[in-house]
C-alpha cells in the first residue's frame, strides 16, 4: 500500500483552486487534473469509477457480505480556497515534532507560533506537514481525499474485509458554495454518506451555519477634488459608512460556538463606484433572516442620505443548517462516534463554523455528517496537518464500514 503521506505529498502538489468569479463547472480547469488522476487511480485498483462532464468522480466498491447493509457514501472536494496560491510544491514535514514554533518562508519573521497557536503542543512527538510559507497547504480537503482513498486500497488489499456497499465521491467547487449544485444524489446511490472535511482529530459534526453571500454596490459621483464641496460622492467611504453600521462585535474575529457574524472579505473601488463583499452565517434561522433584513436596512439608510440607488445588494442563499435533515438519522452520527471510540478518539461533537458538501447534500435527500481529517488553520498559510491524525481518519473510515456491516 502506498503510504498516507506519500499520496498526501502528491495531492498537494497539484493545483485546483476554485475560482469564484468563474460560471462555469468545475470553476477551473485545473481540477478536474486531479480528479482525473483519482478517477484513474480507482480503476487501476479495480473499484468502478467515473468521472462526469461536472467534475464529479463518482465510484463504487460492491457489499461483499451477505446481510442487507445500507449503501455508505464516503465524500471530500477536490478543490482549495482561492485565498492563496494551491500548489503546495514545497511542504515542510517535521518528524517528532519538540513543541517549538516552526519557521516559514515568504516575509521576514512568519512562522507558525505556539504562542498564536498553542493547539500545536496536542501534537508532540508526532509528524507534522506544513506550508514553506508561500501556499496553502491543501490539506482541506486533500486530507480528506487521502484517508478515503487510504481506506480504499486497504479495502482492495483485504478481500476478507466484510462491508456493504460502498460509494466515493469527490466534487469541485466546495470552497465557494457550489460543491454539489448538479451531484446526482441518486446515481451516487447512497443511503448515508460521511463528508471527510472537517478540521483537529475528534471533530464530528452535524450542525452547521445557515449561510449567504452579499455583495454591496456603491455608486459614487467623481468631480475634481478642487471643486468636490457639495457635489463628491466618495463611493469607498460611502462603502465605509455602511461597513460602519454593522455590528463589530458580530466580527468573526468576536464571535465562537453557535454565534453568527457578518464578514466582509473582499473590497474593490474608487470614487466613482465599489463594491464590497460579505459573507453572513448563522445557526439559528431566525438570526440568520434578521441578517440579511439588517444589511438590507444598512443600504436603505445609505440611500436616505445620500439618494436613491447610490447602495445596492445582492444576496445569494448559500446553504442551510443540515441538523434538521441528520438529526431524524441520528444513528449515523452515533456510529461515526463509535468509530472513533474504536481508535482511541475522544469525539469533539460541535457545530461547524462554516459548511461542508454536506449541509447541500443532507437537504437533496442524503444526510451527511462531517468528520475530521485532520487539518489545522485552514485558507492560509499558517495551514498545517499532523500525519497521524490522517492516519487516523482512514482507520475511522473503516470502522464506520464494520459498524454497518455487523
Amino acid at each position: 500500500m502506498e503510504k498516507i503521506l506519500d499520496r498526501f505529498l502528491r495531492y498537494i502538489a497539484i493545483d485546483t483552486q476554485a475560482d469564484p468569479n468563474s460560471e462555469s463547472q468545475p470553476s477551473a480547469a485545473k481540477e478536474l487534473n486531479l480528479s482525473k488522476l483519482l478517477c484513474e487511480e480507482l480503476t487501476a485498483m479495480g473499484v468502478q469509477a467515473e468521472l462526469d462532464e461536472y467534475g464529479y468522480v463518482m465510484a463504487t466498491i460492491p457489499s461483499n457480505c451477505d446481510k442487507d447493509v445500507p449503501a455508505i457514501g464516503f465524500i471530500a472536494h477536490v478543490d482549495t480556497a482561492p485565498d492563496a496560491a494551491g500548489a503546495c510544491t514545497n511542504p515542510q514535514i517535521i518528524e517528532n515534532y519538540d513543541g517549538s514554533d516552526i519557521p516559514l518562508k515568504g516575509v521576514e519573521g512568519l512562522a507558525l507560533k505556539v504562542s498564536d497557536f498553542p493547539e500545536m503542543l496536542a501534537y508532540k512527538g508526532q509528524t507534522l506537514i506544513t506550508t514553506d510559507g508561500t501556499t496553502l497547504l491543501g490539506a482541506d480537503d486533500k486530507a480528506g481525499i487521502v484517508e478515503i482513498m487510504d481506506a480504499v486500497q486497504y479495502i482492495v488489499n483485504h478481500p476478507e474485509f466484510k462491508h456493504g456497499e460502498i460509494k466515493i465521491g469527490f466534487t469541485p467547487d466546495e470552497e465557494i458554495g457550489r460543491g454539489v449544485v448538479k451531484f446526482d444524489v441518486a446515481k451516487f446511490g447512497a443511503k448515508y454518506a460521511y463528508t471527510m472535511d472537517g478540521g483537529a482529530i475528534g471533530e464530528l459534526e452535524y450542525e452547521n451555519f445557515n449561510a449567504a453571500a452579499a455583495t454591496v454596490k456603491i455608486q459614487g459621483r467623481n468631480i475634481h477634488p478642487g471643486y468636490a464641496k457639495g457635489k463628491m460622492l466618495n463611493a469607498i467611504l460611502i462603502g465605509m459608512e455602511l461597513n460602519a453600521l454593522l455590528p463589530v462585535e458580530q466580527r468573526p474575529e468576536y464571535t465562537t460556538g453557535y454565534e453568527g457574524f457578518y464578514h466582509i472579505i473582499g473590497f474593490n473601488g474608487t470614487v466613482e463606484e465599489a463594491s464590497f463583499t460579505y459573507i453572513l452565517r448563522d445557526h439559528d434561522m431566525g438570526l440568520y433572516e434578521d441578517k440579511k433584513a439588517y444589511m438590507r436596512k444598512c443600504v436603505d439608510f445609505i440611500n436616505e442620505k445620500y439618494g436613491a440607488g447610490v447602495a445596492t445588494v445582492d444576496i445569494k442563499h448559500q446553504y442551510y443548517n443540515m441538523r434538521k435533515e441528520v438529526e431524524p438519522h441520528y444513528h449515523i452520527v452515533e456510529k461515526a462516534k463509535k468509530a472513533m471510540e474504536m481508535e482511541g478518539i475522544v469525539p469533539n461533537i460541535k457545530p461547524i463554523r462554516g459548511g461542508t458538501d454536506g449541509a447541500n447534500l443532507s437537504f437533496m435527500g442524503l444526510p451527511c455528517p462531517n468528520i475530521f481529517a485532520g487539518g489545522h488553520n485552514f485558507h492560509g498559510k499558517m495551514e498545517f496537518v499532523p500525519l497521524e491524525s490522517m492516519e487516523k481518519a482512514s482507520k475511522v473510515i473503516l470502522n464506520i464500514i464494520s459498524l454497518y456491516a455487523e
